[in-house]
C-alpha cells in the first residue's frame, strides 16, 4: 500500500502530483463558495458601527485594535474571495493560498465556534507544503515525490477527523442509542416554522413526518443510523486506501456527507466539501 511505503521510505515514495492538484481546485472552489455566501448572509455588516460584533471586539481587543479590524474587514472579505477564485483557477496558486488562509484565519478573531476555520487551516497548510500545486485548471499526471509529504498529511488529517469523530460518538450513550438524533429531529420539526430566515437546517419533510415523533420505532431507526455512521467513520479511511474498496468507500462517504450537510448546510458545507476533496489524496 502506497501510504505505508511512503512512511517507511521517509516520504520518498513517488505519487501522482495530480492528486493534490485536484484537491487544490476543490479547496479553492469550496472556499470561494463559502466566502461569497458569507458576504450575503450577514458577514458584510458584521463589524459595522454600533453592531454587537464590534462591541464584543472592542471588549476583547480594545477600542484601537477593534477599529483597525473593522477598517480592514470588508476589504479582506473581498480580497480573500478573489484569492480563493484565483486558487481554484490556478492563477499564482501559492500566493492566492496564503491570502485565502489569512482570510480564513481572520475569522478566529470573532467567531465563537470556528471549527470549520481550523479544519480549513489544517487542510490548507497541507497544500502549503506541497511542491507542485499545478497551474490553471489542467491536471498534470506523473510520478514524483514533490507532493508525497503533503498527500500523506492529508490522509492523516482525514483519518484523524473520522476516527476522533467516531470515538466521540462511541463515548456518547445518547448518540449510540439513537436518542440524540431522534430528539434533534423531533425538536426541529416542532420549531421549524419559528426559525429565522434563511433557515440554517434542511431536514427533508419525509424524515420529519416519519422519524420525528419520538416513538420507540423512531428511536430504533435512529439507533441503526447512529451505528451506521460510527461504522462508516471507522471503516472509511482504510477502505479509501485499498484500491479494491475505494469506489465503494467514495460512494459511502458522499452519501454520509450529503446527509450531514442536509442537517446543517450552512455550517457543514466547508467541512463536507473539503473532506470529500481529500479523498483524492488517498490514491497514490
Amino acid at each position: 500500500m502506497w501510504f505505508f511505503e511512503a512512511l517507511t521510505s521517509g516520504f520518498q515514495h513517488p505519487t501522482d502530483p495530480g492528486r493534490l492538484q485536484h484537491f487544490r481546485i476543490i479547496f479553492g472552489a469550496v472556499l470561494t463558495l463559502r466566502f461569497a455566501l458569507s458576504i450575503g448572509q450577514g458577514d458584510w455588516n458584521r463589524l459595522a458601527p454600533g453592531s454587537l460584533s464590534l462591541h464584543l471586539a472592542e471588549q476583547r481587543f480594545g477600542p484601537g485594535k477593534a477599529r483597525l479590524l473593522a477598517a480592514v474587514y470588508r476589504p479582506a472579505l473581498i480580497l480573500r474571495t478573489v484569492a480563493a477564485l484565483s486558487l481554484t483557477t490556478g492563477s499564482v496558486p501559492r500566493i492566492a493560498l496564503l491570502i485565502v488562509l489569512a482570510g480564513a484565519a481572520m475569522e478566529l478573531l470573532y467567531l465563537k465556534s470556528p471549527n470549520a476555520v481550523r479544519y480549513t487551516l489544517l487542510t490548507g497548510s497541507c497544500l502549503l507544503v506541497a511542491g507542485d500545486l499545478g497551474h490553471g485548471l489542467t491536471i498534470e499526471h506523473g510520478s514524483t515525490t514533490a507532493n508525497t509529504w503533503a498527500q500523506c498529511l492529508l490522509v492523516l488529517i482525514t483519518t484523524d477527523i473520522y476516527w476522533n469523530s467516531a470515538w466521540q460518538k462511541i463515548r456518547s450513550p445518547q448518540f449510540r442509542t439513537g436518542l440524540y438524533l431522534a430528539q434533534w429531529v423531533h425538536t426541529y420539526a416542532q420549531v421549524r416554522d419559528q426559525l429565522p430566515q434563511p433557515r440554517q437546517f434542511a431536514v427533508p419533510g419525509l424524515v420529519r413526518r416519519h422519524l420525528g415523533n419520538l416513538t420507540d420505532r423512531d428511536i430504533r431507526v435512529w439507533r441503526l443510523v447512529a451505528a451506521t455512521v460510527i461504522t462508516a467513520e471507522i471503516a472509511l479511511p482504510p477502505a479509501l486506501l485499498i484500491e479494491q474498496t475505494m469506489p465503494y468507500a467514495v460512494v459511502a462517504g458522499i452519501a454520509m456527507h450529503t446527509a450531514f450537510t442536509c442537517l446543517k448546510p450552512r455550517q457543514l458545507i466547508t467541512f463536507s466539501g473539503l473532506t470529500l476533496g481529500t479523498y483524492f489524496a488517498f490514491v497514490a
